[in-house]
């Protein structure tokens, strides 16, 4: 789900912070100008890792500030696909069921990919899993805001950031920066899409019997083995 990236960047140090160890400088302006901003075709930054190395510091002609060339890896959110993780369901809609991780809330579970059948209930504003009975009935299973839900990673998006964004991490060499980090609101930097048509993922309120027989039945097979030791 996280992962390191190196990334190299030209990171300006204003003249009130040349009190500060130049590397601690550094630290807290990277942080300060990545965390909680996507990177295009990178994820979702989370927090400095360690400062690989720095170059030489330069000061241009008009500028007091100084510029050092830095390469350093951060740690980034970005579930791989096919990654189970459990979040909480945000809401739902007609688009499908939309979870959220705490941190991160642009996930999205489309209809086609929800349990088989599934009904979107308009009054309530749920989808229901129309949950197959022995004797032929169903019985409706639905997926309420705020339950704990499992569901795995079967693709994500990316959406380019504005020109000016661009033109910016084009210059110090790292991947373009969010449409939300520059100012346009208007889209959605990242999205991950899931899927729960599998047995054991969806609500886990859903699987706590079985997860409960199953437990049950390793300590049956625990007890049995120690009695015959």
């Amino acid at each position: 789900m996280f992962v390191l990236s190196e990334l190299k960047d030209t990171v300006r140090i204003a003249p009130e912070l040349f009190n500060l160890k130049l590397p601690e400088a550094i630290k807290d302006e990277i942080n300060r100008k990545l965390a909680n901003k996507v990177l295009y075709n990178v994820g979702l930054c989370i927090a400095l890792q360690n400062i690989v190395s720095l170059g030489d510091s330069i000061i241009l002609p008009g500028d007091g500030a100084s510029h050092t060339e830095v390469i350093f890896r951060y740690i980034v959110f970005r579930p791989i696909i096919g990654e189970v993780i459990t979040g909480k369901i945000r809401s739902c809609s007609r688009e499908g069921v939309h979870i959220i991780l705490g941190f991160f809330d642009d996930i999205l579970i489309p209809p086609a990919v929800l349990q088989h059948p599934s009904r979107f209930e308009e009054t309530e504003q749920a989808w229901v899993w129309e949950y197959p009975l022995e004797d032929g009935g169903k019985h409706d299973l639905f997926m309420d805001i705020g339950e704990n839900i499992k569901f795995r990673v079967t693709g994500e998006n990316f959406e380019e950031a504005s020109p000016v964004g661009g033109q910016t991490a084009e210059k110090n060499n790292l991947p373009s920066m969010s449409s939300s980090s520059t100012g346009d609101v208007s889209k959605t930097p990242y999205k991950i899409f899931g899927a729960i048509n599998e047995s054991g993922l969806g609500l886990l309120s859903w699987w706590a019997h079985d997860n409960a027989n199953a437990e049950d039945d390793e300590g049956d097979e625990e007890s049995q083995d120690n009695e015959n030791t």
